[in-house]
């Protein structure tokens, strides 16, 4: 028979020999895991100063759509992280036509990517929106840039930080509160989407954090939806549910809200007020004080549980 006999006599020895190369295979394997945890875990150097402007080389830029790129910087050595807190942000700054021009965002990497830091951002072009018709300043200075140029960077900066397991830290009027989230509502209007995915993408490649995340997201039109591939992986998970409303949809092909966000809306898409449910916000001023703070305070939520960026 070509096949090996189960009752084949071993060796004198040979019981012995193969118990102490599996032990010795056993441990290796241990050894490597826990080699492999320690670096893994291991103290990185850390990009970003509060009190410096650190200069970050453009390594890559990628169009998304026809008003959207994802800039990646590396960070100043392959080994470095960005070092930007869950919930903080950032500014970029830049010496544009004799004008500083300081602006804010939110990476969609996060210190679990090393080397480099990416950012998505709709660059507002100048000569399309009518009340706008000399564009953003920064987003149009980034769009010019070529690969091997740089861009300022200085952080962290904000008041909201998540520390995991629905538990997020909020400075306000200069103490630092405690707020509760297991079932936290997401209202984002435009770019406001990243600080939300900062925050989603923390929560979600964590098995063990069971907050569940209702996002409810604002644009103008179905194309202006940002990250909405980043979005669509999320949707994968469980945990995460999102609903999208517009201002104006195509006739055909859209299955959700039309119109601005108001209490309905809130009230059938975001977790009821609850000692554990809150509430983060961000997007344009406007839609920020009409339609969604009064609306949530309608449906019963209190300031201490609702969080904006």
């Amino acid at each position: 028979s070509s096949g090996i006999n189960a009752e084949w006599p071993l060796r004198p020895g040979m019981d012995n020999n193969i118990k102490l190369i599996a032990g010795f295979t056993t441990l290796v394997s241990i050894s490597l895991v826990s080699l492999y945890f320690l670096l893994s875990k291991r103290k990185r150097p850390v990009t970003l100063d509060p009190n410096l402007k650190v200069p970050l080389k453009l390594t890559k830029k990628e169009e998304v759509s026809h008003d959207t790129r994802l800039f990646r910087f590396a960070l100043p050595s392959d080994d470095h992280i960005l070092g930007l807190p869950i919930g903080n942000h950032l500014s970029l700054s830049a010496t544009i036509n004799d004008e500083l021009v300081v602006r804010s965002y939110t990476p969609v990497s996060s210190d679990d990517d090393v080397g480099y830091m990416d950012l998505v951002i709709k660059v507002y072009f100048k000569n399309v929106h009518p009340k706008f018709p000399n564009g953003g300043k920064m987003t149009q200075h980034l769009e010019s840039l070529k690969i091997g140029d740089t861009i300022d960077v200085r952080g962290p900066k904000g008041k909201i930080n998540y520390l995991g397991n629905g538990k997020y830290e909020v400075k306000r009027k200069g103490e630092v509160c405690r707020v509760l989230g297991h079932s936290i509502g997401m209202i984002a209007g435009g770019s406001g989407i990243t600080p939300m995915l900062q925050i989603a993408t923390d929560i979600l490649k964590n098995p063990t954090d069971d907050t569940q995340i209702y996002l409810l997201y604002a644009n103008q039109t179905p194309d202006d939806i940002l990250c909405k591939d980043i979005i669509d992986r999320m949707e994968m998970d469980d945990r995460f549910n999102v609903w999208y409303t517009v201002d104006r949809a195509p006739e055909k092909g859209w299955a959700y809200s039309v119109g601005f966000v108001d209490e309905a809306m809130i009230s059938a898409r975001i977790p009821a007020p609850a000692r554990d449910s809150a509430v983060l916000i961000c997007g344009p001023p406007p839609m920020v004080k009409f339609a969604c703070l009064p609306n949530l305070e309608k449906i019963g939520f209190k300031d201490d549980n609702i969080m904006v960026f």
